[in-house]
């Protein structure tokens, strides 16, 4: 029975980042180009502006889950930042994995991408939480260290939006 809930909660959870992130990509424009709404949704067609397409909805679906979550799964407190991470970063792993071995891009695989990456977070989420020992899950740095990443990541793609630094992952391509 806990099982077949932490499933559906994965399941809702895809569901809710691939619908969220797909209409997140068209906020920025939506809202005249406002600042705020480009701090949490891309800015530009660079791979860097993409990755907040998995990293804020899926963020926000955890912020709203983990508490009713985390008392049956207390594992689900250090495994949703990996799987966050791990998603979040999987974009453009795959991006210029493919785009390097063809010598170009597809707008229709980037976007098979993002979904790739959706099911592949909340896959390590899912596992990630049936696998661990719950006392495990309680120690200060297992929770700390990846929240810390997650923490940091936010401020990086907020502080990245104004002054984004000259590296390829940055770049319009």
């Amino acid at each position: 029975m806990m099982s077949k809930k932490l499933l559906l909660y994965t399941i809702a959870g895809i569901l809710f980042t691939s619908v969220s992130g797909t209409l997140a990509h068209f906020v920025y424009d939506w809202s005249g180009q406002n600042i705020l709404a480009g701090f949490f949704t891309p800015v530009n067609e660079s791979t860097w502006e993409h990755m907040k397409l998995l990293f804020f909805p899926m963020l926000l679906y955890g912020i709203f889950t983990i508490p009713y979550l985390k008392q049956d799964f207390p594992c689900i407190l250090c495994a949703y930042p990996v799987g966050i991470l791990a998603g979040t970063f999987a974009i453009p792993a795959l991006f210029y994995t493919y785009s390097g071995i063809l010598g170009t891009n597809y707008t229709a695989i980037d976007i098979l991408i993002f979904y790739i990456s959706v099911i592949f977070a909340f896959a390590v989420v899912y596992l990630k939480t049936k696998s661990c020992e719950s006392g495990d899950a309680r120690t200060g740095e297992k929770l700390f260290l990846p929240w810390l990443a997650i923490l940091l990541l936010a401020a990086c793609f907020i502080i990245f939006t104004i002054i984004p630094p000259s590296l390829g992952i940055f770049q319009v391509g």
